[in-house]
């Protein structure tokens, strides 16, 4: 829902207004239904809106209560809203609009600082507090909702994209070192408060940032769920953990249904996204909308799980669309995707997601999604041999699997002017499965991969890919009380059945076994995968155009090894290396102003 962005001035000079609506007309496509701006003596507020809650003007933004001396921007959906609207109207409050924007507002003057911890959804938020004369920053508990920033002397400035950041102009695009390590090493994820690029950072999930009027600033992060057991859980069995872990998802995928428009699923055949269709229809959602894609088949690789996915349409009786893409529709939708990306993902199934969702966006405004469960319930393969290494080998059996390339490896990938000494990733990977919180060698790469890893690359993807139509994707598994209670869950009960025990378990009560027992399956894309055809054109001709060559990210002899040998270029949990390189050359050469 939405785009944000907004400038602040701590030199004593007014806000720049035009930088501010280059970067909201920026983000058109993710507010498609309307503009507004805003401006104060040292803060500036702009917003795109996409009409989900009161879709009245009274829910339009940038939105300023002139008696509570509050202005916000918001983007997002806070799912308690009705609930917290009557809480606050208890405590003497009143109401202009029925949005889920003057929900927050209101929460604030409320309760201050405090008021992200009543908050039930996904969101990132501007509010200025003009009697304090401080902007407050927030990002949600998973990092569903992104915020970028950028700083320079005497100036703020924040968004919703790092590409309307690059309009609002006066930005360092310079290669950042460590980002270009972590790219490399893990899958294209970058993890926060990093990007790729030097001069732009993101809010980490979870956090707050309260910047005063002077430039002072300050961090403080609310939430972080503990991977150890609970006391209060003992005596607890399987059983038992299967209905906590079923009634909680049952929460999760009603609290996602608020909104004044339909609300459709993206349906992969997989068993997550089945799982939240049959516990919508148990809801009581008849004729469901629900949206499968597939791609063509090559060689003996299938390019589509429509077998899956019309079996669960046909059990819930959904009122189901497939899309079905020839490799001809890849090449335009490629350059197109890059142009949608906040940062750069390597992902193949990006493209996917991008071609999925123009499609989704002609019916619905608002889709529930799969996202998450592998990283909260353990349904990797790596997280299965974890459950017998001692906490201090997390390291080695992550890095075994997921790594892309080792340190040995990568000085061999970048030129001379971006290599570095340092193994920045392994360093990072170490640190995080050190830290205090979890109680296993598998508790510490859940929270890793649920709180580090994953808004960085599925969440980041879904988001910037949806809301370049103008859809607005929601996700269930990520639910700040079903995530709290995985954490706490045994490891045994995750990693049983093969991977997600315990939401197996739930799922055989409402699915065919047929969709719970199927080998693992990916969003299909083959001629990505395997950068074959057209597509390998295009990836080439980015990595050996002159502008590649003069910024000498990579070092061409690697290249050529690449396109010498096809099997080398395939990575860790199918990643393509030779895609991964022209990825972010072809978005570098989009978006780098």
């Amino acid at each position: 829902m939405c785009g944000i962005s907004g400038e602040a001035r701590f030199d004593g000079s007014t806000p720049d207004t035009d930088a501010v609506i280059r970067m909201s007309d920026a983000m058109r496509t993710r507010g498609p239904d309307g503009t507004g701006h805003w401006t104060d003596s040292w803060v500036a507020l702009g917003h795109r809106r996409l009409t989900i809650i009161d879709l009245s003007t009274a829910g339009a933004q940038p939105m300023v209560r002139e008696d509570l001396g509050l202005a916000l921007v918001f983007n997002g959906c806070i799912y308690n809203y009705p609930q917290l609207r009557e809480e606050l109207r208890a405590a003497g409050h009143t109401f202009r609009s029925t949005s889920d924007t003057e929900v927050i507002m209101v929460a604030y003057a409320q309760w201050g600082e405090a008021f992200v911890d009543h908050l039930v959804g996904m969101f990132a938020i501007g509010l200025v507090d003009r009697t304090r004369r401080r902007l407050v920053l927030a990002r949600d508990r998973l990092g569903v909702k992104p915020l970028y920033l950028t700083e320079s002397p005497g100036r703020l400035r924040f968004a919703s994209t790092l590409p309307a950041l690059l309009h609002g102009g006066d930005v360092d695009t310079a290669i950042d070192p460590v980002a270009l390590h972590h790219y490399l090493s893990w899958h294209s994820i970058v993890p926060a408060p990093r990007t790729v690029l030097s001069g732009v950072r993101k809010l980490p999930p979870a956090t707050l940032r309260v910047v005063e009027a002077d430039g002072r600033s300050r961090d403080h992060v609310y939430w972080q769920p503990e991977y150890a057991r609970d006391p209060a859980h003992v005596g607890r069995d399987a059983r038992d953990w299967q209905l906590a872990v079923g009634d909680a998802l049952r929460t999760a995928v009603r609290r996602r249904l608020v909104a004044d428009v339909p609300v459709g699923v993206l349906l992969s055949g997989g068993l997550d996204s089945s799982l939240i269709v049959a516990l919508l229809a148990e809801a009581g959602q008849h004729h469901l909308r629900t949206f499968s894609i597939g791609f063509d088949s090559q060689g003996d690789e299938a390019g589509d799980e429509f077998h899956y996915s019309d079996q669960v349409a046909r059990a819930f009786d959904t009122d189901h669309r497939r899309i079905r893409l020839a490799d001809d529709d890849l090449l335009p939708a490629v350059r197109a995707t890059v142009a949608a990306m906040t940062e750069p993902m390597g992902s193949h199934d990006v493209v996917a997601f991008h071609l999925l969702s123009e499609q989704v966006a002609k019916h619905v405004k608002v889709a529930q999604s799969g996202q998450g469960a592998d990283e909260v319930f353990a349904g990797y393969g790596y997280h299965q041999p974890l459950m017998t290494v001692p906490r201090h080998g997390a390291a080695e059996v992550f890095a075994s699997a997921f790594f892309d390339r080792d340190h040995a490896e990568l000085s061999r990938v970048v030129g001379p002017a971006y290599a570095n000494d340092r193994d920045a990733s392994r360093e990072l990977l170490v640190a995080e499965l050190a830290a205090p919180g979890a109680e296993t060698a598998l508790d510490a790469v859940l929270r890793l991969d649920t709180h580090r890893m994953l808004p960085d690359d599925p969440v980041k993807r879904v988001d910037s890919m949806s809301m370049a139509w103008g859809l607005e994707v929601r996700t269930p598994f990520l639910d700040q009380d079903l995530v709290t209670l995985a954490a706490a869950c045994p490891p045994e009960h995750k990693v049983a059945q093969g991977g997600k025990g315990v939401l197996k378990a739930v799922a055989r009560e409402v699915l065919p076994a047929e969709v719970i027992d199927r080998p693992k399956g990916y969003f299909p894309v083959p001629a990505l995968r395997t950068v074959s055809g057209r597509v390998r054109t295009l990836v080439l001709d980015a990595l050996r155009a002159p502008v590649a060559r003069e910024r000498g990210l990579f070092r061409p002899e690697y290249v050529e090894e690449l396109l010498a040998d096809p099997a080398a270029a395939q990575a860790a949990a199918g990643s393509n290396k030779l895609w991964q390189l022209g990825l972010l050359e072809l978005w570098l050469q989009t978006h780098q102003r």
